[in-house]
């Protein structure tokens, strides 16, 4: 405990930092606060049907990634998946269109131009998205005074633009963290709202506990808090596992190289696309609700898909999940520069030849890893359909793998990790090192 205090001064001491995270969490407060915002006109006391709403289904799992705004009727009700799923649509069309190949290789004036056509389209996708909830809201909330001004057309293009404007401030929120706080902002942000789910979540289960209602009382209680924390150890696990490839490096002597220089290693990642698949994975997944919006007639297969403990629903899951994998493995690591790289810094894999045949090494190992990490990230993705199975309420459940965890647990060491690298150049240990201070003669300034 005094080593964790120490490190919380080092970290208060940093000037740099300290305005970082304050930063932060300064953003991180006004994205909360947003969510109790009530759209104009709503009367937040008739809300209970759409509260009943999400409380199962795939309904629940919008409403976590929405911090709570989706049953609050919020002004930032629809989150930040619109812009994920534009993403997802942009960096498909910079595999498959010459124009958006072109633009990722002009550097830094390409990526601002593909930002730009992100943001564009997600307006495109929430012109449609806010229509599907205010309709939803409507007939969620029929028989009752909701609307306290109507719910005509001008109320539902005002609502619109407020549904808009609050994703897109969300957005506006997330880049600013990004940029002048700690961590990924977009991914915190969806971080902010699991978390926000999960204290609920936890005393809904042990109230259900002492009540009796379900049986197992407390002992089932202990259980269920075990499981969770083993799943979350696997996950910690498997997203920062990594298979070392061995880079020789050859000195440079008067006539030529000599063999014996020093040795280092690439560190591939098991799961090198990180959380970005399971985010991607899980925006297509809610695609069905805002096809179907809140009728009643969609068909086996749409309500199939809006039911997350579905066979069908955890099937086509796993198959996006081990898709996006390989498709996000491909587009951030690329193993022909990687060759070139170490071929001009006069490195070399050893029994293997620079050049082609090390990228194609390379892309073979990645191949090799990425297939049994994707798996192992999508079972326990689905593990919380087996915790209802077993009798877990499913707002809890929802923590014991799936998306939420997983998102949880990378995007908490992604954040750590950031933070250590200010500490690093400072010459502390960060938080995912002994809290001491660390001796200036042992780090390298950078």
């Amino acid at each position: 405990m005094k080593k964790i205090i120490e490190t919380l001064k080092n970290i208060w001491r940093i000037e740099d930092l300290r305005t970082r995270l304050l930063i932060t969490i300064l953003f991180v407060a006004i994205y909360r606060f947003g969510s109790f915002v009530v759209l104009p006109g709503i009367n937040p006391s008739e809300l209970a049907n759409l509260h009943s709403q999400t409380s199962e289904g795939l309904m629940s799992l919008l409403n976590m990634f929405s911090g709570g705004a989706f049953e609050n009727a919020s002004v930032f009700a629809l989150g930040i998946m619109p812009y994920i799923s534009a993403s997802i649509v942009i960096q498909l069309l910079a595999v498959a269109v010459p124009y958006f190949q072109k633009l990722q290789r002009e550097g830094e004036s390409g990526r601002r131009k593909i930002n730009q056509y992100t943001r564009w389209l997600t307006i495109f996708i929430l012109v449609f998205q806010a229509p599907s909830y205010l309709i939803n809201l409507r007939l969620q909330t029929q028989g009752t005074n909701a609307f306290m001004v109507g719910d005509g057309f001008m109320f539902m293009l005002a609502s619109t633009l407020i549904l808009a404007a609050g994703s897109m401030f969300i957005l506006w929120l997330g880049e600013r963290i990004t940029d002048k706080g700690v961590g990924n902002g977009i991914s915190l942000i969806i971080m902010i709202g699991i978390i926000a789910r999960l204290l609920p979540a936890l005393v809904e289960e042990t109230q259900t506990a002492l009540s009796g209602a379900e049986g197992g009382g407390l002992i089932k209680l202990l259980f269920e808090i075990i499981a969770l924390l083993f799943v979350m150890a696997l996950a910690i696990i498997l997203t920062q596992a990594t298979r070392k490839v061995p880079v020789q490096y050859a000195k440079r002597v008067e006539g030529g190289r000599q063999f014996g220089g020093a040795r280092q290693y690439i560190p591939l990642k098991l799961f090198a696309a990180n959380v970005m698949p399971i985010i991607f994975a899980q925006a297509i997944m809610f695609i069905p609700l805002t096809l179907v919006g809140a009728s009643e007639h969609s068909g086996w297969f749409l309500t199939q898909m809006k039911d997350f403990t579905s066979v069908p629903y955890n099937a086509i899951y796993v198959v996006l999940i081990v898709a996006f994998t390989y498709f996000y493995t491909a587009i951030t690591l690329n193993p022909v520069q990687m060759a070139e790289d170490m071929k001009r810094n006069n490195g070399f894999i050893p029994g293997v030849k620079p050049g082609k045949s090390t990228a194609n090494y390379i892309d073979k190992v990645m191949s090799h890893i990425t297939l049994p990490g994707s798996l192992f990230i999508a079972l326990i993705a689905i593990m919380p359909a087996f915790a209802s199975v077993f009798g877990i309420k499913q707002g809890f459940a929802q923590f014991f793998g799936g998306t939420s965890l997983l998102i949880l647990v990378g995007v908490v060491i992604d954040t750590l990790q950031q933070i250590e690298s200010y500490m690093m150049v400072r010459h502390y240990d960060g938080l995912l090192n002994a809290g001491h201070t660390r001796p200036r003669s042992s780090v390298s300034a950078y």
